[in-house]
């Protein structure tokens, strides 16, 4: 099981079928926001449809970016033979 789920991730050939998963993924997450009612907010844009599934994908690409960012431009993330020296 775990093997045909590695093959779908890494395999160029279904390229299409994860974006069509993604975007679904998207959609579905954007509907749910907009069928639970929402108490009483702080800010206008917490009103907003749509907008706790746009802060979540942004904050999550966030942490990846400067995370990547850290590790290989700050120097935080050591060769893969670290210890063996």
């Amino acid at each position: 099981m775990i093997s045909k789920l590695m093959r779908f991730i890494g395999d160029p050939t279904y390229t299409r079928r994860r974006w069509q998963l993604f975007i679904a993924a998207l959609v579905l997450t954007v509907a749910a926001d907009l069928l639970v009612t929402k108490g009483p907010a702080a800010f206008f844009w917490q009103h907003l449809p749509g907008w706790n599934a746009l802060f979540g994908l942004v904050s999550c690409l966030l942490i990846i970016f400067i995370s990547k960012f850290l590790g290989y431009r700050c120097g935080l993330m050591r060769e893969e033979d670290y210890y063996d020296e």
